[in-house]
């Protein structure tokens, strides 16, 4: 669909692309934040209870607001339904090894370049279009993948070389956990860590992402290189706007 045809050559020139992250079900809140102006939507199915209908019509939903995917899983049929449905991309977690990358890679290419399956779908105009969707679709598909654990930074050399990856996703808060300092960006092993990470990634020459919950955390990351950005999750949103104006209305004068 033409909201994905685009993202992955604006990522690979390194442009700057502002995000969020969607979580809630629902083409609705999708379409309110693609109205707002953001180059791109986290579509979060790792952590919220989003089935496979919900999310196409959440890509629909964000029109011409190019949708990647966080997957569930690092199963192949996630991929293909991420894909299938309409999605720019997809962000695959907890990648830690570079023979974990590769599969991610595989799954999101058509023959000869890797083994995604053709099927009739949204992403080629429900059959209408296979032939032209096949020929650009690997083009057209970013594969990114999360850097949030210290295997993962132990193993970026070798991540950073698999062939057709395009992007890697710094996770801090999980990274940082898994050093047992949940939460301390600022402590020194993990900022040396994402540091690393970031370092490794830019020699590569691939692009870096990086998410945070509030934009004072990500404004410092565009000096370090990071490109990919994505700030704030649409129920972090919805539950600070009414807790001001809840405020607002329990402090007023009457």
């Amino acid at each position: 669909m033409t909201a994905a045809r685009g993202f992955r050559a604006r990522l690979r020139r390194g442009e700057r692309l502002l995000g969020t992250i969607a979580s809630l079900a629902s083409p609705e809140v999708t379409e309110i934040l693609a109205g707002c102006g953001w180059d791109w939507l986290f579509l979060e199915t790792e952590h919220a209870p989003i089935g496979p209908l919900d999310l196409q019509r959440m890509i629909i939903g964000a029109r011409d607001v190019p949708c990647v995917v966080r997957l569930p899983d690092h199963q192949e049929i996630s991929v293909k339904r991420a894909l299938d449905a309409g999605a720019a991309g997809v962000i695959a977690p907890q990648v830690n090894t570079a023979a974990q990358a590769a599969a991610i890679v595989a799954y999101a290419r058509f023959p000869p370049e890797g083994r995604r399956g053709v099927g009739v779908a949204r992403a080629n105009g429900y059959g209408y279009a296979v032939g032209p969707y096949v020929a650009t679709a690997n083009e057209q598909s970013a594969v990114i993948v999360q850097a949030e654990h210290i295997d993962a930074v132990n193993h970026i050399e070798e991540i950073v070389r698999v062939p057709g990856l395009d992007c890697v996703f710094v996770g801090p808060y999980d990274l940082s956990a898994s050093l047992h300092k949940p939460g301390r960006l600022d402590d020194p092993e993990v900022a040396g860590a994402i540091a690393h990470v970031a370092a490794v990634t830019r020699e590569a020459g691939l692009a870096l992402g990086f998410f945070a919950t509030a934009a004072g955390l990500v404004v410092p990351r565009l000096s370090e290189g990071f490109t990919l950005l994505a700030c704030g999750v649409d129920t972090l949103f919805l539950r600070e706007a009414a807790n001001a104006t809840l405020d607002s209305l329990k402090n007023a004068h009457s």
